[in-house]
C-alpha cells in the first residue's frame, strides 16, 4: 500500500472513530455500518482520482459528486433521474428530510429512533461531510493537523447532546483516530526524506524506515491521551448545563420489557393540525358502538409534568400480546360493553403511535409494533408507521355513574406519588385558583366536575387556536389570566390543577370523535386532533374529562344528577372532516345503529381488501430496478472490463491480422497486399504493420504497469525493456520475449521498410504470465479487478474531446473567414 493510500485509510478510520460519539444518540446503532460503507466509497473515489492524478479541486469535486449520488440513491431515488441522478425534486426531498430531521430532533428524546429518515439523513450526511473535509485536508492537501477541526466539531456536537455516560470512551476513540492520522502523515513525510539516521546502526538488509521518530510520536500520543483522560477525574470546577444540555425530554432508556420507547411528543404538531386551512381526512373508521360521543381515538398519554409542559414518561415496551391486560383500577362492578372498531389510515398519515379507543382489549394490526403497558398504547418499531394500514381494535366502553365516581376510595400510594407530582416552578396562582374553584366540593369527583365546568362553561374562556402554547413556567398562569386558548391549554391547566388538589391526572393526545357519513363510516380529519385530561379514580381507572369548550363531547357521568351543574346535556360534536360529511340516514347505510352491535351486522366491519398491504411493484418497476442494479454493479467492474477488451483487441490484431489497435484506437485491417511478404507492402501496409507492433508493445508496458512497474516515456524501447526485466525479476525466456518485442518496435520505428514479426502476441502473453507468477496475491487481484493502466481510458476520452473541440474550432474559423458574395448595385 502506498503512503498516500495509507493516509487515506487513516482519515477514514479517524472520521469513523469520531462518529462513534454519536452512537448513544440513536437507537439502533446499525447506522454506523452504513456510514462506514458510504465513507469507504467516498475514500476510494479520492484514492482513485489522486492516482490518475487529477487536480486537487477536481478530486474534491469528484468525491462530493459521488457522495451526493449515494445519498440520492438512499433517500431520494423516487425523485431522482434513473433513481440516482438528483434533480430539482430530489433536492426538494432533501430539504423536506432536513426539516423533518430538525423537527424529530426536537420531538424525540435520547436515544432517538433510527426509523426517522430525517435523522438518518442528518447522521449519514453529517458524517460524510466531515469525512470529506478530513480527507481533503489530510490527504488531498497533505495537512493532517487542521483536519482535527472538523473531527472536533463532530465530537463536540455528539458530546453536547449526550447524557454524559461513557463520554470518556468516545473521547478516547476520537483522540486515538486523530493521533493515528497525525502519525500516518508524519511517517509519510519522513519516508520522503530518505534514510533517517539514529543512534543505533541499521541492521543489514533492513528497510530504511523512520522507526525512531514514529516510535517517539506514538509515545507522545499515548502520554497525551493518558493526561486527557486523567485530568477530568481531578476535583476541578465543572460547568453544568449549557445550550446543548443532555437532559433531554420525553422518553428514553429503561430496563426490561424488551426495550424502551423513544417517544415523539405529539403536542409539537397538534397546533399546526388545528390551524390547517383545509381539513384533511387522516382516518376512516367503522364501529359497533351505538353512539360516537365517546369514540375518542387516543394516541399517547402525557404523564410527566415539569411545570412548563407535559410529555411522555420513560416507559418499557414489550411485544404486543394477543389479549391486552385489563386497564388499571377498573373493578368488576362498573358497567361496560365491548366495542369493535376497524380503522383505516390514509396513505399520507404516518404516525408512529397507533390511534385506538381507550381502553383497548385486543389489537390486530400488521407490521412491527410494540406495546407500552402503562399507557396501553402501541408504538411503531423499525420505521413502522400507520400510513395506509388497517387495524381492528376491540375496546371497552366503560360506563361509570356519578355515584360510583363520587364514592371512589383513595388511590394507591404509588398512583399518588407518580401522578400528583407538581414541580416547585409551577406558579402558586394555579393551586390557589384550583382551591377557590372547588371550594365546597366533598369528593375528588365533585372537584373534577367543578374544574371541568369552570373551563367549559362558567369561567368565561374562549377557544382560540392562534394562541401560543408557551414554554415557560408561567404559561398556565397566563392562560388563567387571559382565558384564551385551545385544547392544549385547557387540558394542561385542568390536569395541573387536579394534581395540586391531590387527584392523579395526566393528558391524553389523539382525535376527538369524527364526522359520521351516510354509508355508516366515520371520517376523522386533522382538525379533529385533540388533547384532553384523564383523571384517575380507584375502581373506575383513568377517566376522560372534557374542559375544552366547543370541542369533543361532554362525558355523561359528569352531567347526570349533579346539583347546580350548568353543563349542557347535549353532546358537542367536533369539527367535521371533509366537505361531504352527512349525518342523514340513507338506503346505502346497510343497517341501523342498533344492528351495529357486536356480531349483529355483517356489513358493520367490512373485510380488509387485499390491496391494503399494497399492490406490489409492477413488472416494469422490477425490470428498471434490476437494470439499475446491474448498472451499479458494472461501475466498479468497468476498469476490468475495459482492460480485458483492450488486451483482446491488441493481441488478436497482432496474431490474426484482421485489424489492430494502436495507442489511440483501432488501426484498419490489412489488405491483400500485406500477404505478399516483408518489403512488398505499400505505404498503407507499412503503417498497419507498425500499428500492430506498437499495439503489442503498449500491451506489454501496460501489463507491467498493472503489476506495479509504471511506464517511463523518457526511455528508449531497449532501455524500457531492460527496466521491465530488472524490476520484474523475469527469467530468461520472459526476458527474451521482452527484448524481442522491444526490438520489433525499434525496427518499425527506424527501419526504412517496417515489417511485422511473428509471435509477438505470444511473447506478450509469456511476459504477463511471468509477471503474474512472481507477484503477490494482492497484486494479482488488483491487476485484474483494478488495473492501473485503465486510466488510459480517461486519457483517451480527454484526447478525443480535445480533438473534437479543435476540429469544430477550425470549422468555425473557416466559416468566419469565408467571403460573402457582393450584392449587385
Amino acid at each position: 500500500m502506498s503512503s498516500r493510500a495509507r493516509l487515506a485509510l487513516c482519515a477514514w478510520a479517524a472520521t469513523l472513530l469520531a462518529a462513534c460519539a454519536l452512537l448513544p444518540l440513536v437507537d439502533p446503532a446499525t447506522w454506523i455500518l452504513q456510514a462506514a460503507f458510504l465513507l469507504g466509497v467516498q475514500t476510494l473515489v479520492g484514492v482513485a482520482t489522486r492516482r490518475v492524478p487529477l487536480a486537487r479541486p477536481v478530486t474534491v469535486l469528484s468525491q462530493a459528486m459521488v457522495t451526493l449520488l449515494l445519498l440520492t440513491l438512499l433517500f431520494a431515488r423516487q425523485q431522482a433521474l434513473g433513481g440516482i441522478v438528483p434533480g430539482p425534486e430530489a433536492f426538494a426531498r432533501f430539504a423536506d428530510l432536513f426539516q423533518q430531521g430538525s423537527d424529530d430532533i426536537a420531538r424525540y428524546a435520547i436515544p432517538a429512533p433510527l426509523e426517522s429518515d430525517g435523522i438518518r439523513l442528518m447522521l449519514l450526511g453529517g458524517v460524510l461531510l466531515i469525512g470529506l473535509l478530513v480527507d481533503t485536508l489530510a490527504v488531498t492537501f497533505r495537512s493532517a493537523a487542521p483536519a482535527g477541526l472538523p473531527l472536533l466539531a463532530l465530537y463536540s456536537v455528539a458530546a453536547g447532546l449526550s447524557d454524559g455516560a461513557g463520554d470518556w470512551v468516545w473521547f478516547l476513540l476520537a483522540a486515538a483516530g486523530y493521533l493515528m492520522l497525525l502519525l500516518a502523515e508524519g511517517r509519510e513525510r519522513l519516508s520522503q526524506w530518505g534514510r533517517v539516521f539514529g543512534g543505533a546502526p541499521r541492521m543489514p538488509g533492513a528497510a530504511p524506515a523512520p522507526l525512531a521518530p514514529v516510535r517517539t510520536g506514538r509515545r507522545i500520543g499515548a502520554v497525551a491521551l493518558g493526561i486527557a483522560l486523567v485530568v477530568p477525574l481531578l476535583p476541578l470546577p465543572a460547568i453544568q448545563g449549557g445550550l446543548l444540555d443532555g437532559a433531554g425530554s420525553g422518553v428514553g432508556s429503561g430496563s426490561g420489557g424488551g426495550g424502551t420507547i423513544s417517544a415523539v411528543n405529539p403536542l409539537v404538531s397538534l397546533r399546526d393540525s388545528l390551524n390547517q386551512d383545509q381539513d384533511q381526512v387522516v382516518m376512516t373508521l367503522r364501529t359497533t358502538s351505538p353512539t360516537l360521543n365517546d369514540m375518542y381515538l387516543r394516541i399517547v398519554s402525557l404523564d410527566d409534568f415539569d411545570g412548563t409542559t407535559w410529555r411522555p414518561a420513560k416507559r418499557s415496551i414489550t411485544s404486543v400480546p394477543d389479549t391486552l391486560p385489563s386497564p388499571p383500577g377498573l373493578s368488576a362492578d362498573i358497567l361496560r360493553s365491548e366495542v369493535r372498531t376497524r380503522i383505516r389510515a390514509a396513505d399520507g398519515y404516518r404516525q408512529e403511535w397507533l390511534p385506538m379507543p381507550y381502553p383497548p382489549s385486543s389489537v390486530q394490526v400488521g407490521g412491527d409494533w410494540r406495546y407500552e403497558p402503562v399507557g396501553m398504547t402501541l408504538v411503531g418499531d423499525h420505521r413502522q408507521t400507520t400510513g395506509g394500514l388497517t387495524w381492528d381494535v376491540t375496546s371497552l366502553d366503560v360506563q361509570p355513574t356519578a355515584e360510583q365516581l363520587a364514592a371512589a376510595p383513595r388511590p394507591p400510594a404509588v398512583m399518588l406519588r407518580e401522578y400528583t407530582e407538581v414541580p416547585d416552578s409551577l406558579p402558586s396562582v394555579v393551586a390557589r385558583t384550583a382551591r377557590a374553584i372547588t371550594a365546597g366540593a366533598d369528593s375528588d369527583y365533585a372537584r373534577a366536575v367543578k374544574l371541568q365546568d369552570y373551563f367549559a362553561v362558567t369561567g368565561g374562556f374562549q377557544y382560540d387556536t392562534e394562541v401560543e402554547v408557551g414554554s415557560d413556567s408561567g404559561a398556565i398562569a397566563r392562560f388563567l389570566r387571559d382565558k384564551q386558548g385551545f385544547c392544549i391549554h385547557f387540558s394542561f391547566a385542568m390536569a395541573a390543577m387536579a394534581r395540586t388538589l391531590g387527584i392523579p391526572s395526566r393528558v391524553a393526545v389523539g382525535f376527538a370523535p369524527g364526522t359520521p357519513q351516510a354509508d355508516g363510516s366515520v371520517k376523522v380529519g386533522l382538525k379533529d386532533a385533540h388533547a384532553w385530561p384523564e383523571l384517575y379514580f380507584e375502581g373506575v381507572g383513568w377517566t376522560r374529562f372534557e374542559p375544552t369548550p366547543s370541542r369533543g363531547t361532554t362525558p355523561s357521568y359528569t352531567v347526570a344528577d349533579t346539583p347546580g351543574n350548568t353543563v349542557p346535556d347535549v353532546p358537542r360534536p367536533s369539527h367535521s372532516a371533509g366537505a361531504d360529511a352527512s349525518t342523514s340516514p340513507t338506503e346505502s347505510a346497510g343497517c341501523d345503529a342498533l344492528d351495529k352491535r357486536l356480531e349483529a351486522c355483517a356489513g358493520a366491519l367490512p373485510p380488509v381488501s387485499g390491496d391494503d398491504a399494497g399492490s406490489g411493484t409492477p413488472w416494469w418497476g422490477l425490470l428498471g430496478w434490476s437494470l439499475l442494479g446491474l448498472a451499479l454493479a458494472a461501475v466498479p467492474l468497468a476498469p476490468m472490463l475495459w482492460r480485458l477488451r483492450r488486451r483482446a483487441v491488441r493481441l488478436a490484431s497482432a496474431q490474426h491480422g484482421p485489424g489492430t489497435s494502436g495507442a489511440d484506437g483501432p488501426v484498419p485491417a490489412a489488405g491483400p497486399e500485406l500477404a505478399a511478404g516483408p518489403g512488398t507492402a505499400p505505404a498503407d501496409g507499412e503503417g498497419i504493420a507498425a500499428g500492430r507492433v506498437l499495439a503489442v508493445w503498449q500491451e506489454l508496458t501496460d501489463t507491467a504497469w498493472d503489476f506495479g512497474i509504471p511506464p517511463d516515456e523518457a526511455l528508449t524501447p531497449r532501455k524500457a525493456a531492460a527496466r521491465i526485466v530488472r524490476l520484474g525479476e523475469l527469467d530468461e525466456p520472459a526476458a527474451a520475449s521482452v527484448h524481442r518485442v522491444a526490438g520489433a518496435v525499434e525496427q518499425v520505428l527506424f527501419a526504412p521498410r517496417p515489417e511485422t514479426r511473428p509471435g509477438l502476441a505470444e511473447d506478450a502473453r509469456r511476459v504477463r504470465a511471468a509477471l503474474r507468477a512472481r507477484a503477490s496475491r494482492r497484486t494479482r487481484l488488483r491487476a485484474v479487478v483494478a488495473p492501473r493502466s485503465a486510466v488510459r481510458a480517461v486519457w483517451d476520452l480527454s484526447a478525443r474531446w480535445a480533438a473534437i473541440r479543435s476540429r469544430w474550432a477550425a470549422r468555425w474559423s473557416a466559416l468566419l473567414r469565408r467571403p460573402t458574395p457582393q450584392q449587385p448595385s
